[in-house]
Parts: structure tokens; C-alpha cells; sequence
């Protein structure tokens, strides 16, 4: 593959350590300024003398196709744009001079949205990332969707689940259900089932008051913010055993 001396090595986003980033291909760049050196000797000797570091400035990797004599595949080198424009710096010329700034361009641009959505290709890169995430959104909308129909039976009218319906919901025995919130997550409060103080407040109950013959009772309900807690809990003894 030939690298092109006339345009601007493209900026693209990268994965370097743990991080994503706006890197460079150093074979790329290199090209570009015209070194008079082979760029695996450049590429060595700028690492050792300017103290880059592995998964830190670059990462390297191999890419198949590049090498047009056959053999093992290219080294090729996944640079930073900070590394890049410092590269471009320390060569002392016109183009290495274009190259800083030009890079600094691609920086102020990914750090201003407003610029970015300027950028035809920014605008579709975004575009792009947009319409996948979506699609992957209505996938999983899609996949939980009978499982969301299920537990929407045993909602009542106020968006709550009684103990016993929760327990349905889950595909539980409901009196091992009730048994297993009583240790757990429960207590009784003058003859009546309520939820412990810090579990209401992480949302997974809610406690109405009504009047019977004049005196306030308390109720459990859970939410459904709380089934969900609930079901990645639920331990299997007391599910209903799949037919």
C-alpha cells in the first residue's frame, strides 16, 4: 500500500490502554513528512529518544494485506495525536509544521461540538454511531418484550406489585416468595408485613397506609424498579420448576 505524501494523515478514534482515543497511523504520518529514512528505523528511533510509551503514546499491531512482497505481516503503529503532533514537531521542517497544526485543528474540532457538526465526516461518523445504537436499543426492547407483557399481568392499579403477585411475576411459590422477603427484606409492624427503611429507600418498596375500622395499616408493595432487583436475588428453590 502507498502512502500518500500530499494529504493530511486522517485522525481517526482508537482504543490506546484503556482509553479511546484520536490517534494516528505512524506509517501514515511518516509518509507525510517525508522523512528520508525507512520508517521502521524513524519509527524506533523516535520511540527510544523521546521516551514514548506502549499502551500509553501508541500501540502496535500487524495488518494483514500491507505487505505487497508477501511474508509476515506489516507493523504498523496506532499513535496518539499528542504523540503525533510531537513527532511532527521534533522534524524540524514545512511539513511537520503543517502537521502540528493541523492536528491541533483535529483536536480543537473533537473538543467543540459545534465545529464538529461542520465536519461532513463527523456528522456521519455520529450519524452512524446513532443508528446502531438505536438499533441495538429496539433488539433489546424487542427481546424482553414478552417478559415485559408477563410481569405487566400482575401489575395493579397503581403501578405497584402486591407480595403475592410479585412472587408470580418471578415464576415463584408464593408463599416461599413471601417467606424469603420476610428474611430478607421485610418486618412486621403491628401485625402487618412492611419493608425495611433502607429498601425503600433504594426503591425497591413502597409502603401504602390505609384505614381499617378507624386504624392506619401498613402495606408492603413492590415496585418495578424492585422486581428486577428481586429477580436477580431470587434463589432457586423457590421457583416454580420449569415443565
Amino acid at each position: 500500500m502507498i502512502r500518500s505524501t500530499n494529504y493530511f494523515p486522517p485522525v481517526k478514534r482508537g482504543q490506546i490502554g484503556e482509553g479511546s482515543v484520536q490517534t494516528v497511523n505512524a506509517r501514515d504520518l511518516h509518509a507525510f513528512l517525508k522523512v528520508g529514512k525507512m520508517f521502521t528505523h524513524w519509527i524506533k528511533d523516535r520511540i527510544e529518544q523521546y521516551g514514548f510509551i506502549e499502551n500509553e503514546d501508541y500501540v502496535v499491531f500487524a495488518e494483514t494485506g500491507n505487505n505487497p512482497l508477501g511474508g509476515r505481516p506489516a507493523k504498523e503503529y496506532a499513535i496518539s495525536i499528542d504523540m503525533a503532533k510531537e513527532l511532527s514537531m521534533v522534524e524540524r521542517n514545512e511539513q511537520g509544521k503543517k502537521a502540528r497544526q493541523y492536528f491541533i485543528e483535529c483536536e480543537r474540532r473533537a473538543n467543540d461540538p459545534a465545529a464538529a457538526l461542520n465536519d461532513k465526516t463527523v456528522l456521519r461518523s455520529l450519524l452512524l454511531e446513532n443508528v446502531e445504537k438505536v438499533i441495538a436499543l429496539e433488539a433489546k426492547i424487542e427481546e424482553a418484550k414478552p417478559k415485559t407483557d408477563f410481569y405487566d399481568a400482575y401489575l395493579n392499579a397503581d403501578g405497584l406489585y402486591g407480595l403475592q403477585n410479585a412472587g408470580r411475576a418471578l415464576n415463584c411459590r408464593p408463599n416461599l416468595f413471601i417467606r424469603w422477603l420476610k428474611e430478607n427484606f421485610l418486618f412486621y409492624q403491628g401485625g402487618n408485613l412492611v419493608a425495611r427503611i433502607r429498601y425503600i429507600q433504594m426503591g425497591v418498596f413502597e409502603v401504602k397506609t390505609t384505614l381499617v375500622d378507624d386504624k392506619a395499616r401498613p402495606q408492603a408493595f413492590i415496585t418495578p424498579k424492585g422486581l428486577e432487583y428481586l429477580e436477580k436475588r431470587v434463589p432457586d428453590h423457590i421457583r416454580v420448576a420449569a415443565a
